[in-house]
């Protein structure tokens, strides 16, 4: 089947009275692959901005001392780089792709609700501008990291209600996002495709909807409840009022730690896409993937206080917390098991796509094993609120969720665009990106170890090699992502024109962009039962 086919009827349509031009195109349009296409390219520019919040952190951590910033504004670039790289770049950036893909994986037209699509995508733009603006307030903008703690977020001022605000906006956009896939999903699906046929990116993709619409109105509430505290003389959070601010922790936490799912969860159906087709072999394992994400999604809700070991809970809380903690692993390891075992005996190849996915797999499982450090509780009294942490989630969320949405933008580019990307470049992309992450984010792990708190803006000298070490990570990573800029930019402007079968057709069914395991037909003309 050629590459032109499976657009069928997907066809650019932009609304009921033929195609809108230039701008108002990409202000009205419905298409999913132009929405798809907008998340992408903002999520982009969000990692460039939130990227550059990060070297300047790490600019003043060079060396003991204050060199650059004072600690306000150095507190207000942890708390909004933070903000930015979760809410604006990681998960815009898997909506993008899920808007793209999903259609196409399931043989649906479009999307089942595309001028929802369009108002999300625009409502994020609207919650970052806010964001951003919320710098310019006075005071500066939001100083508390990005929990948003109290007592310390209700001093930071003026920008508390902007950033809330736009904190409310991003919500709505994702929960709208979520509801559009959920939908298109199980009412659009082509005959023949039942749920267990789908490729593992949708599959992920309906986990990790569920996940938003349950979890976003809990950070909602809670926001509200300092914004109340705030302005209102309510005293949720306030000791002085009978209030309790480890009531902030808890509340958050219920939505903060299945929210790391929700970045992590479609990074894990782009893996599964690519290793298989790169390996030559069907996913081994299937229905095993699918049942351990859904496994995955639900123990996520039940390990939220593993954040909170250090807060004075009942013993009986933290033996709760550290065994449903280390259950996650389980399921976790099924899928890396997996995946190995995909690629066990098969005929691999080692392009772009392929690389990142295989950094994902190494780089991502040491993620895990330092969280399944953390979640024993007695030994987290020591890393709680050090570097340690910091490392442990940047290895999950940089080379994790990072990597995979670089992986999905190397093995889907040639399908959005027609043209083959610079594979020379892209592969000095991955290579360079590979060293830098671990040289920015492993000497990390020793400052934690060694006692270095975590969100201050300077240190004792002890720490000075590594935190030097540190920042030159910091800055080759951040260099060699302006060349990732340059190499989609190049692409998508023109090229190599790829066929039907870009990486070499070696599998079933044609078009290996969009082949799962068992593979299903992909046609919106006719339509044949899978066998």
């Amino acid at each position: 089947m050629s590459a032109t086919q499976t657009h069928g009827h997907a066809a650019d349509h932009h609304d009921d009275h033929g195609p809108a031009k230039g701008i108002t195109r990409w202000l009205t349009t419905t298409n999913h692959k132009d929405i798809g296409t907008m998340y992408l390219v903002f999520s982009l520019v969000m990692f460039l901005i939130g990227g550059a919040m990060a070297l300047v952190i790490r600019a003043e951590l060079f060396v003991p001392g204050m060199q650059l910033v004072d600690p306000g504004f150095f507190n207000t670039m942890t708390t909004v780089h933070a903000l930015i790289m979760v809410f604006g770049a990681v998960m815009p950036a898997t909506v993008g792709l899920a808007n793209w893909m999903i259609p196409l994986q399931i043989g649906a037209p479009d999307m089942a609700l595309p001028r929802m699509n369009n108002f999300s995508f625009w409502l994020l733009v609207a919650a970052f501008s806010l964001l951003i603006l919320s710098l310019f307030m006075p005071g500066g903008g939001p100083a508390s990291g990005w929990t948003l703690y109290p007592p310390l977020v209700l001093q930071t001022g003026d920008a508390l209600p902007l950033a809330i605000f736009a904190i409310h906006l991003a919500g709505a956009s994702s929960i709208m996002g979520a509801i559009n896939i959920i939908v298109t999903i199980m009412n659009l699906r082509a005959p023949g495709m039942t749920l267990l046929k789908m490729p593992l990116f949708p599959w992920t993709w309906l986990i990790t909807a569920y996940l938003l619409i349950a979890v976003m109105p809990v950070f909602a509430g809670a926001v509200t409840m300092l914004l109340t505290d705030h302005f209102f003389g309510t005293t949720f959070f306030a000791a002085a009022g009978g209030g309790d601010p480890v009531l902030y922790q808890h509340i958050f936490w219920f939505f903060g730690h299945p929210e790391v799912y929700i970045m992590i969860l479609p990074a894990f159906g782009i893996v599964s896409e690519i290793i298989p087709t790169f390996s030559r072999k069907p996913l081994f394992g299937y229905d095993a993937m699918v049942y351990a994400t859904a496994s995955i999604a639900f123990l996520s809700f039940i390990v939220w206080a593993h954040h909170m070991f250090t807060v004075g809970m009942p013993l009986a809380g933290e033996m709760f917390f550290m065994l449903s903690t280390m259950l996650i692993a389980v399921p976790t390891g099924v899928k890396v098991f997996n995946w190995t075992a995909t690629m066990w005996k098969g005929s691999l190849s080692f392009e772009t796509p392929m690389l990142f996915a295989l950094a994902f797999l190494f780089l991502f499982t040491i993620g895990g094993f330092s969280g399944l450090m953390m979640a024993i509780a007695p030994v987290d009294f020591q890393y709680h609120d050090t570097y340690f942490i910091v490392a442990h989630f940047h290895y999950v969320l940089v080379p994790g969720a990072v990597f995979a949405i670089m992986a999905a933008v190397y093995y889907w580019m040639p399908k959005w665009t027609g043209h083959m990307y610079d594979t020379k470049l892209a592969n000095i992309h991955f290579w360079m990106s590979a060293i830098f992450v671990n040289v920015l984010f492993f000497p990390q792990h020793f400052l934690g170890l060694a006692g270095m708190p975590r969100r201050i803006p300077d240190y004792s000298t002890q720490f000075a090699d590594w935190n030097m070490v540190s920042s030159i990570g910091a800055f080759g990573f951040g260099l060699s992502q302006l060349l990732f800029v340059y190499i989609i930019w190049k692409c998508a402007k023109g090229g190599q024109k790829v066929s039907a079968e870009v990486w070499d057709g070696a599998r079933v069914h044609g078009l290996e962009w969009t082949v799962p395991s068992p593979a299903p037909y992909h046609t919106f003309d006719e339509a044949p039962v899978v066998k």
